[in-house]
């Protein structure tokens, strides 16, 4: 089931998202009438920066979080746009010049219907750019995570939690990827580890979005702020450098596919 984000605190928060996605997007030259589909809009800045790119062509911006596509919404134009619609659903046919998504499709868990999806909806010679979550991404968040789900007071929550996201090894997701007939497609790791500023913007990075699947399973406000502060404090303590920035792993997943 999709999550629901605040995608005003998610536009503050996300500063290393929107630097991933600015690079991905440098990689490519534009003729400026092209269609694009971006997976994953979130609150829209970069999708908004893809449309100035492109003014003789369109940009659509798909997104499952209503508070992400409310953001997002502000910035609609001529050849912009932005649909509530949950990645794992699409069907469109084939007219999009390039599919882009960043730091998103981690969400996804059905990457095998996801690649079958994206292919049919490129027109021929259409590229694919995604750029997401891999196997040793956020290794302090998760163990911090797991060790507060598991005492007492909240581990009867959890009963039957699912964890929420997809984070594959480079090797895994290739085989997945050659499976689609793709006229070339390249897959490869990337380490973008990264020191937050100071305590308050690993907190927001926290807050939006990495704590949202957990609180959903706690029945009152009181378990959710409890539980929240919890992981923050323990997240603060055991990220914390001498400096006062503090440290997470974050591992990427790179795909770039021709149909």
């Amino acid at each position: 089931m999709p999550f629901e984000f605040d995608g005003e605190k998610y536009k503050k928060a996300s500063a290393h998202q929107k630097e991933w996605g600015q690079k991905i997007i440098s990689e490519f030259s534009f003729n400026g009438d092209e269609h694009i589909l971006d997976l994953g809009s979130g609150d829209g800045i970069l999708t908004a920066f893809l449309a100035e790119l492109v003014p003789k062509g369109h940009v659509l911006g798909i997104d499952s979080s209503q508070g992400m596509i409310d953001t997002a919404k502000q910035q609609e134009k001529h050849n912009l746009q932005f649909k509530l619609i949950d990645i794992n659903e699409i069907n469109f046919e084939p007219e999009f010049d390039l599919i882009f998504s960043n730091a998103t499709l981690h969400w996804i868990k059905n990457h095998a219907g996801l690649l079958n999806n994206v292919f049919k909806a490129l027109k021929r010679g259409g590229k694919v750019r995604f750029n997401f979550a891999a196997d040793g991404n956020c290794i302090n968040f998760f163990r911090v995570v797991r060790g507060v789900m598991g005492q007492e007071e909240y581990a009867s929550f959890f009963e039957g939690f699912t964890w929420p996201w997809y984070m594959p090894a480079i090797e895994e997701y290739q085989k997945l990827v050659n499976q689609i007939p793709f006229k070339e497609a390249r897959v490869w790791s990337e380490n973008a580890d990264r020191y937050f500023p100071d305590r308050e913007a690993m907190t927001a990075w926290i807050d939006q979005p990495s704590i949202v699947p957990f609180l959903k399973y706690l029945d009152d406000d009181n378990h959710k702020k409890h539980f929240r502060n919890t992981v923050v404090h323990q997240m603060i303590r055991e990220t914390l450098q001498d400096d006062g920035t503090c440290f997470e792993t974050f591992r990427r997943v790179n795909l770039f596919a021709v149909k």
